[in-house]
């Protein structure tokens, strides 16, 4: 992995003060116990009793979960294990069907998605959704929260929201050189690659201002190219002072950045730790590779499992 210091823009964007909130709650996590729901020392986001079942399927059964604030925490678990349904009930885009949940000690049960992010909890999707016949400049406006311009009454008379947004305008374009994205201010957010359509997210994310910054997945389908450039600017928004909380399958990332790791399987909390102690944890090997994935077989029982097929195969072809 390339160091921090060969990405300056990232660099720039971080604050002692931020850098000093963050080492104090990355090493308040040192006491923290090493089970599912347990309890920290400061939880910016505290989750009790979500459940969320789609006809027969139960997606989601989290008994209780807390985030710290100020730290990076990656929700980790194998396709299916309900990480990305968990985010859509934390963020409003779905409701639960039991159990509440809370952030910064306000309840966010029935509080519609655009409220929660404007109280200052926001996500990026799986799936990027830009605005595409709006300009990359454009995307990052229409972001900017209390916009004066947005009222009817208002709206007619330009002097009541001019240097509101003349001040949006200069936050979006100072946003956009720090995520390299200046040069396409101007360009339709459309034709942008798949990796810039991230970086305008996560930029576009910020316009709020928020102190829970929710990632949904955001290395996939992103080239190796842009890999380190998203991997120091999430290490940025820590070093700023926020809390970061994605949900991401490429290990490497997790073990780089994160500081704290939840894993779901079909959709419990079955484990939390450091990415050391996580990786190691044996009901997370389980998870992803089936509880007996380092069995070994004996010859006699591997002779007996290819008879078997071969049995099957042969009365298969006696069948046609």
């Amino acid at each position: 992995m390339a160091a921090e210091t060969n990405l300056p823009t990232n660099l720039e964007a971080s604050t002692e003060e931020g850098r000093e909130r963050s080492r104090a709650a990355r090493a308040a996590l040192a006491d923290v116990a090493r089970e599912p729901g347990a309890k920290k020392p400061d939880a910016i986001l505290v989750a009790d009793g979500i459940t969320r079942s789609f006809g027969g399927l139960q997606a989601v059964d989290v008994e209780h979960l807390e985030v710290q604030r100020g730290v990076i925490t990656a929700l980790i678990g194998p396709n299916g294990a309900g990480k990305t349904t968990f985010f859509n009930l934390l963020t409003g885009f779905d409701r639960p069907d039991a159990g509440t949940w809370s952030f910064n000690g306000k309840t966010l049960n029935k509080v519609a998605a655009y409220r929660v992010a404007r109280l200052g909890m926001v996500r990026t999707f799986q799936l990027t959704k830009v605005l595409a016949k709006l300009t990359v400049l454009e995307n990052m406006r229409v972001a900017a929260r209390n916009q004066t311009g947005e009222r009817l009454w208002a709206a007619v008379i330009p002097r009541m929201w001019r240097s509101q947004e003349t001040d949006n305008t200069a936050r979006a374009k100072d946003l956009l050189q720090r995520f390299l994205l200046d040069g396409k201010a101007d360009d339709f957010a459309g034709s942008l690659s798949g990796g810039q359509r991230k970086l305008l997210e996560m930029a576009r994310a910020l316009m709020v201002d928020p102190e829970l910054v929710m990632l949904d997945e955001p290395m996939a389908g992103v080239n190796p190219a842009l890999k380190q450039s998203l991997l120091g600017h999430v290490k940025s928004l820590r070093d700023e002072g926020r809390t970061v909380l994605f949900v991401e399958h490429d290990m490497d990332m997790v073990r780089d950045i994160s500081d704290w790791v939840v894993v779901m399987a079909q959709g419990k909390v079955i484990a939390e730790g450091p990415p050391e102690s996580v990786m190691s944890d044996q009901r997370v090997i389980d998870a992803y590779l089936g509880a007996h994935h380092d069995t070994k077989l004996t010859f006699e029982a591997e002779e007996k499992i290819l008879a078997a097929a071969q049995e099957e195969i042969a009365e298969e072809a006696g069948n046609e």
